[in-house]
């Protein structure tokens, strides 16, 4: 957190985006939400990215108005990324549309859980939390705009500050996703299969 600008708070969830800053991925839905809840719940937030220069002025703008509390890194350093993406709670991804998406892949790895629209390909690869099954492996939601975006937010830290051992199994269910070509090589062994038994 030194390292971004941010003050070193330890109990405070610090949520983080690494990405192209453009409205494709819901960037401008973000820094809505975002003016929402910083205003009234606890947490950090640090983005690191290059793109549309209205949305780096508008986060410009909230990282001024919220000084140790969000840092906002123009540019592209893959190091940072990593270390900002590894050291952050939340991953924060509410793109338009995503075909594939690799960060939430590697949040999950990280342990850093993913906040994502379910849209493509983070509707394939993050499950949503159930708090009642203790199921799951981040925190989606399907509608586009910023206050519906602002509930999962919350949810998201609701986790954070409930059961802890509840919230640390969330973790290691995500860190263990396996998205490997192992896995989608035995899935279409299996399609294969299933279409051959069903010809004969």
């Amino acid at each position: 957190q030194r390292e971004l600008g941010l003050y070193t708070r330890p109990h405070t969830p610090l949520l983080s985006t690494i990405s192209r800053l453009t409205e494709q991925k819901g960037i401008d839905l973000l820094i809505a939400s975002l003016e929402q809840e910083l205003a009234r719940s606890d947490l950090q937030y640090v983005v690191v990215g290059l793109g549309e220069s209205h949305l780096e002025q508008r986060l410009r703008g909230l990282a001024e108005q919220y000084p140790g509390r969000v840092a906002v890194r123009l540019g592209f350093d893959e190091g940072l990324s990593h270390r900002t993406e590894a050291g952050a709670d939340f991953f924060v991804m509410p793109s338009r549309f995503e075909p594939c998406g690799l960060n939430q892949l590697y949040s999950m790895r990280y342990g850093t859980l993913p906040i994502v629209r379910a849209v493509g390909g983070l509707y394939d690869t993050v499950v949503d939390f159930d708090a009642r099954s203790k199921s799951g492996t981040g925190f989606s939601f399907t509608a586009l705009d910023a206050q519906t975006l602002s509930h999962a937010i919350r949810r998201a830290l609701l986790a954070y500050h409930g059961d802890p051992g509840a919230f640390l199994a969330l973790q290691r269910r995500a860190m263990r996703a396996d998205f490997s070509w192992t896995v989608s090589a035995r899935a279409y062994l299996h399609v294969y299969r299933q279409a051959l038994a069903d010809a004969r």
